[in-house]
């Protein structure tokens, strides 16, 4: 029992739950960037002029996360699919803080009623937490990879048995 304590804590490797955590990591942001994604691409001059942001700048990035977020699923260059979410992502980091906006935002029910009404009434206040979560999460996709259960995986193991 306390060696499973142990090696629970301290892993001596990838195991059988690293690699499915990456694949649930890969498959939610895959889902979220798809759902983020699309919207923005349907609709990018109310996006463009909401952001106050070119039009060719936020295609770029509704692109990138729709894109990248399909190749996230199967984990199809998973560090370069999570690299172009963190781009948009870190560049809502940028804005949010600009705007001076709290890293977190304080809950809702510890809000004064009638204190605060975002854009689509009563709601959580504005943050940069969200968007800093998402750029945490890419980076551990950029460095970890795909995982085990990964296109990525399969190819590049194809790829280096052939070059062996």
């Amino acid at each position: 029992m306390d060696l499973m304590v142990v090696e629970f804590l301290v892993p001596s490797g990838p195991s059988s739950a690293t690699e499915v955590s990456l694949l649930v990591l890969r498959l939610f942001l895959g889902f979220c960037f798809i759902r983020h994604g699309w919207p923005k691409l349907r609709n990018l001059k109310t996006w463009s002029t909401a952001m106050k942001t070119p039009v060719w700048l936020c295609f770029l990035s509704a692109f990138s996360m729709w894109s990248a977020g399909i190749a996230l699923l199967p984990g199809l260059l998973t560090p370069i699919a999570a690299l172009a979410i963190l781009v948009s992502m870190g560049y809502a980091v940028v804005l949010e803080i600009r705007a001076g906006f709290p890293f977190i935002a304080p809950d809702p029910y510890q809000i004064p009623e009638g204190d605060y009404s975002g854009p689509m009434g009563v709601g959580e206040p504005p943050s940069w937490e969200k968007a800093a979560m998402y750029v945490v999460m890419c980076l551990v996709l950029i460095f970890a990879g795909g995982g085990l259960f990964s296109l990525d995986n399969l190819l590049i193991a194809d790829l280096l048995q052939a070059w062996s």
